[in-house]
Protein backbone atom coordinates (compact mmCIF):
# COMPACT_ATOMS: atom_id res chain seq x y z
CA UNK A 1 0.00 0.00 0.00
CA UNK A 2 1.33 3.43 -0.96
CA UNK A 3 0.39 6.88 0.21
CA UNK A 4 -2.25 8.37 -2.01
CA UNK A 5 -3.50 4.92 -3.01
CA UNK A 6 -7.22 4.52 -2.51
CA UNK A 7 -8.01 1.85 0.02
CA UNK A 8 -11.39 0.18 0.09
CA UNK A 9 -12.01 -1.02 3.64
CA UNK A 10 -14.96 -3.26 4.28
CA UNK A 11 -16.85 -2.70 7.48
CA UNK A 12 -18.87 -5.39 9.07
CA UNK A 13 -22.49 -4.69 8.24
CA UNK A 14 -24.36 -3.05 11.08
CA UNK A 15 -27.03 -5.15 12.69
CA UNK A 16 -30.05 -3.77 14.46
CA UNK A 17 -29.97 -4.11 18.22
CA UNK A 18 -32.46 -6.57 19.65
CA UNK A 19 -35.32 -5.45 21.89
CA UNK A 20 -37.12 -6.69 24.94
CA UNK A 21 -40.83 -7.23 24.24
CA UNK A 22 -43.59 -7.17 26.81
CA UNK A 23 -46.45 -9.53 25.98
CA UNK A 24 -48.85 -6.65 25.21
CA UNK A 25 -46.35 -5.00 22.87
CA UNK A 26 -45.65 -8.21 20.97
CA UNK A 27 -49.39 -8.59 20.30
CA UNK A 28 -49.24 -5.45 18.11
CA UNK A 29 -47.18 -7.38 15.55
CA UNK A 30 -49.80 -10.00 14.71
CA UNK A 31 -50.12 -9.24 10.99
CA UNK A 32 -53.43 -7.42 11.34
CA UNK A 33 -52.06 -3.95 10.64
CA UNK A 34 -50.66 -3.30 7.17
CA UNK A 35 -47.19 -1.77 7.25
CA UNK A 36 -46.15 -3.26 10.58
CA UNK A 37 -43.76 -6.21 10.68
CA UNK A 38 -45.05 -9.62 11.78
CA UNK A 39 -43.33 -11.03 14.87
CA UNK A 40 -43.51 -14.44 16.46
CA UNK A 41 -41.73 -15.72 19.56
CA UNK A 42 -40.48 -19.23 20.19
CA UNK A 43 -38.62 -20.13 23.37
CA UNK A 44 -38.60 -16.44 24.29
CA UNK A 45 -36.81 -15.42 21.09
CA UNK A 46 -38.72 -12.97 18.88
CA UNK A 47 -38.40 -13.51 15.12
CA UNK A 48 -39.44 -11.19 12.31
CA UNK A 49 -41.49 -13.53 10.11
CA UNK A 50 -42.73 -10.78 7.77
CA UNK A 51 -41.07 -12.37 4.73
CA UNK A 52 -43.32 -15.39 5.37
CA UNK A 53 -46.41 -13.20 5.17
CA UNK A 54 -48.24 -15.80 3.05
CA UNK A 55 -48.00 -18.15 6.05
CA UNK A 56 -48.21 -15.72 8.98
CA UNK A 57 -50.05 -12.62 7.70
CA UNK A 58 -53.68 -11.71 8.25
CA UNK A 59 -55.99 -14.63 7.32
CA UNK A 60 -52.95 -16.83 6.53
CA UNK A 61 -52.86 -20.47 7.75
CA UNK A 62 -50.44 -19.88 10.65
CA UNK A 63 -51.56 -16.39 11.68
CA UNK A 64 -52.69 -17.73 15.07
CA UNK A 65 -49.01 -18.22 15.99
CA UNK A 66 -47.90 -14.59 15.58
CA UNK A 67 -47.97 -11.67 17.98
CA UNK A 68 -47.17 -13.95 20.92
CA UNK A 69 -44.82 -16.62 22.20
CA UNK A 70 -46.16 -19.80 20.58
CA UNK A 71 -43.56 -22.23 21.89
CA UNK A 72 -46.04 -24.90 22.99
CA UNK A 73 -48.00 -24.73 19.71
CA UNK A 74 -44.82 -25.13 17.66
CA UNK A 75 -43.70 -28.10 19.78
CA UNK A 76 -47.08 -29.79 19.37
CA UNK A 77 -47.62 -28.61 15.78
CA UNK A 78 -50.94 -27.26 16.99
CA UNK A 79 -53.09 -24.23 16.31
CA UNK A 80 -55.34 -24.93 19.28
CA UNK A 81 -55.85 -21.65 21.20
CA UNK A 82 -54.86 -23.26 24.51
CA UNK A 83 -51.48 -24.24 23.00
CA UNK A 84 -50.65 -20.66 21.98
CA UNK A 85 -48.38 -20.09 24.97
CA UNK A 86 -44.75 -20.24 26.04
CA UNK A 87 -45.52 -22.90 28.66
CA UNK A 88 -43.79 -26.19 27.89
CA UNK A 89 -45.00 -28.01 31.02
CA UNK A 90 -46.03 -31.57 30.27
CA UNK A 91 -44.63 -31.76 26.74
CA UNK A 92 -43.23 -35.14 25.76
CA UNK A 93 -39.56 -35.73 25.02
CA UNK A 94 -40.50 -36.13 21.35
CA UNK A 95 -42.33 -32.78 21.31
CA UNK A 96 -39.38 -31.00 22.97
CA UNK A 97 -37.01 -32.54 20.44
CA UNK A 98 -39.32 -31.41 17.62
CA UNK A 99 -39.37 -27.91 19.12
CA UNK A 100 -35.58 -27.74 19.16
CA UNK A 101 -35.33 -28.96 15.57
CA UNK A 102 -37.91 -26.49 14.26
CA UNK A 103 -36.35 -23.66 16.29
CA UNK A 104 -32.82 -24.35 15.02
CA UNK A 105 -33.47 -25.52 11.46
CA UNK A 106 -36.45 -23.40 10.48
CA UNK A 107 -36.76 -20.19 12.46
CA UNK A 108 -33.11 -19.44 13.23
CA UNK A 109 -32.10 -20.13 9.64
CA UNK A 110 -34.97 -18.30 7.89
CA UNK A 111 -35.94 -15.35 10.07
CA UNK A 112 -33.99 -12.57 11.79
CA UNK A 113 -34.04 -12.33 15.57
CA UNK A 114 -35.41 -8.93 16.60
CA UNK A 115 -35.65 -9.39 20.36
CA UNK A 116 -36.63 -11.43 23.36
CA UNK A 117 -39.76 -11.73 25.43
CA UNK A 118 -39.63 -10.13 28.85
CA UNK A 119 -40.71 -13.39 30.45
CA UNK A 120 -37.44 -14.95 29.35
CA UNK A 121 -35.31 -12.39 31.13
CA UNK A 122 -37.47 -10.76 33.84
CA UNK A 123 -39.32 -11.90 36.93
CA UNK A 124 -43.13 -11.54 37.00
CA UNK A 125 -42.82 -8.25 38.92
CA UNK A 126 -40.63 -6.83 36.12
CA UNK A 127 -37.38 -6.94 38.05
CA UNK A 128 -34.32 -8.53 36.41
CA UNK A 129 -34.02 -12.23 37.02
CA UNK A 130 -30.63 -12.62 38.75
CA UNK A 131 -30.61 -16.31 37.84
CA UNK A 132 -30.85 -15.60 34.10
CA UNK A 133 -27.49 -16.24 32.51
CA UNK A 134 -27.58 -16.36 28.69
CA UNK A 135 -24.70 -18.80 28.57
CA UNK A 136 -26.58 -21.22 30.84
CA UNK A 137 -29.80 -21.33 28.82
CA UNK A 138 -30.44 -24.81 27.42
CA UNK A 139 -30.59 -25.16 23.66
CA UNK A 140 -29.39 -21.61 22.97
CA UNK A 141 -26.21 -20.65 21.21
CA UNK A 142 -24.99 -17.34 22.56
CA UNK A 143 -22.90 -16.66 19.49
CA UNK A 144 -26.06 -16.62 17.35
CA UNK A 145 -28.39 -14.84 19.72
CA UNK A 146 -26.63 -12.46 22.08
Amino acid sequence: MCFGEEVNLRRKSETKPVRLFMEEELSNYDGSEEGLPIYMAIKGVVFDVTKGKEFYGKDAPYNALVGKDSTRAVAKMSLDPEDLTSDTTGLSEEQLKSLDTIFEETYKTKYPIVGYTASRILNQDGSPNPDFQPEDQPHFQIRDEF
